[in-house]
């Protein structure tokens, strides 16, 4: 190959399944040619040739590396070097509930990011706002700042920094009205921290909302007589997030999930205690503590996690035992499709060079972000 391009060579996971061959890309970071012979998994990860797989594709980040996104600042720099040195190739930036100021001094602090994305640093592909249009009754960790949806806001903020998704409750009062007109202007809508019933849930759906926001939590469950929210995830939802730190859900309710919602992706919905020890964090206006392995208000509410996208993948494959392929398609592919990114979150030619590299473990060796080399 000419010195404009670039190559890796082993076990590669394609749409189509494993090939063992070389991947190349050109000086833009796109993929220009994928080749090989076609192996079964098992044979792929029998081999002692490194694992090549999508970048992984993480919709739901709040923090990490001691820094909360609501900080502004450079915190969303720090943010995303810590996921890039994990796997996460692509993340979008996710807010708290909070009032307007806290809010504008976020997305200003993001819009430069989501513009040109700094070295070794993870992509922003846009905004997660995740609230403030949620239900008092569910607000999870999040701080009390809920409040009916407004286009006018929704507006103001996108301005400043891409917003992709929205999280909101349909139930509260105008919600509902505004998911049709939030979808025609191209944002995707997830329902979450709702405590409402299956019919409005389903409702929702019918309105345009496509994905339920860290499926089984902060939400009304499914109950055989008032299956709730998780009723009309399991029974009607194309997508959905779920955490997969074995913390936030039972690994059966996750068996259950992937059975009834096909793409069903994971999220790490990752805070500022994310690669640090254990002590006292930010997220949003609120104080969270780690320990033993997880994040939590002072009352004990879970708090976001500390999970990172490559334990996730760990998580999937050897704890809940997915096959390695369907897996990282959890972790990179359909969330890249639920955001409408066909050239994020596989390998494929034309698709951005993001690769993640490992070992018959499943350790991470090596991440390519739009072709460029991540230092670790």
């Amino acid at each position: 190959m000419n010195r404009l391009t670039s190559t890796l060579r082993g076990n590669i996971l394609t749409e189509a399944g494993f090939i063992q061959g070389e991947i190349t890309w050109d000086a833009s970071g796109r993929i220009q040619h994928i080749q090989g012979r076609a192996l079964s998994e098992a044979e792929a990860r029998a081999d002692r040739a490194p694992l090549l797989l999508p970048g992984f594709v993480d919709a739901h980040v709040h923090g990490g590396a001691g820094h909360d996104i609501m900080e502004g600042g450079d915190a969303a720099l720090h943010i995303t070097r810590l996921h890039a040195q994990h796997g996460t190739t692509s993340l979008l930036a996710t807010t708290m509930t909070a009032p307007q100021g806290d809010l504008d001094t976020a997305f200003a602090a993001l819009a430069p990011l989501c513009r040109q994305r700094p070295e070794h640093a993870a992509r922003i592909l846009g905004v997660h706002l995740e609230g403030p249009y949620i239900s008092e009754s569910r607000l999870g960790a999040q701080p009390p700042f809920a409040r009916p949806a407004s286009l006018e806001e929704i507006a103001r903020l996108h301005a400043l920094a891409p917003i992709r998704l929205i999280t909101l409750a349909p139930e509260v009062a105008g919600n509902q009205a505004l998911i049709g007109e939030l979808c025609a202007r191209g944002f995707r809508v997830q329902l979450g921290h709702s405590s409402g019933s299956y019919e409005e849930g389903l409702a929702a759906l019918r309105c345009g909302a496509t994905g339920f926001t860290h499926l089984f939590n902060a939400m009304s469950p499914l109950q055989h007589r008032a299956p709730g929210m998780v009723g009309a995830a399991l029974a009607h939802a194309p997508y959905a997030e779920i955490i997969p730190d074995l913390l936030h859900v039972h690994p059966g309710a996750i068996h259950a999930a992937l059975r009834a919602i096909p793409g069903l992706y994971c999220v790490t919905d990752s805070t500022a205690a994310t690669g640090m020890p254990d002590g006292e964090y930010t997220l949003g206006r609120h104080a969270v503590f780690k320990c033993q392995g997880g994040v939590r208000l002072a009352d004990g509410t879970l708090a976001g996690s500390t999970l990172t996208m490559d334990q996730a993948l760990r998580n999937l494959v050897l704890a809940l035992g997915l096959p390695l392929a369907d897996a990282a398609r959890r972790v990179s592919t359909h969330a890249a499709n639920h955001l409408g990114l066909p050239d994020r979150g596989r390998l494929a030619v034309g698709a951005w060079a993001d690769i993640v590299v490992l070992d018959a473990g499943l350790q991470l060796q090596a991440v390519h972000i739009e072709g460029q080399a991540v230092a670790r």
